[in-house]
């Protein structure tokens, strides 16, 4: 895991997740996924810029299925945003950081 960014499992997923002041980003994933491995330096990146503001939490969708199960994943990397307990966005597959910032700044009311 990189800096900042939570290993998330079913023990903690509620409290750091769904219960969050603050938005938070989920990367779901799995290590022999290449696209994830393209995604990961991406989410560490906006793990650090909007440090203080969101959460950044990772999900191994194959040491974790069940949490993958409850969120529909049904490809990888998937990227959920939490606000409130509840998904507001979701992106699939790899795309470029400035995708995902557009989102949580508007997530964050900065847009």
């Amino acid at each position: 895991m990189g800096e900042g960014i939570l290993e998330l499992n079913e023990a903690n997923f509620e409290e750091e997740v769904l219960r969050a002041q603050e938005p938070v980003l989920v990367d779901f994933w799995a290590t022999w996924c290449m696209p994830c491995r393209m995604m990961a330096p991406v989410v560490e990146d906006i793990a650090r810029s909007f440090s203080g503001r969101i959460k950044v939490g990772k999900v191994n969708t194959d040491e974790v299925p069940s949490l993958a199960l409850r969120y529909g994943i049904h490809a990888i990397p998937t990227l959920i945003f939490f606000q409130d307990g509840r998904e507001v966005e979701r992106v699939v597959g790899y795309v470029p950081r400035r995708v995902l910032e557009e989102k949580l700044k508007r997530i964050l009311g900065e847009a």
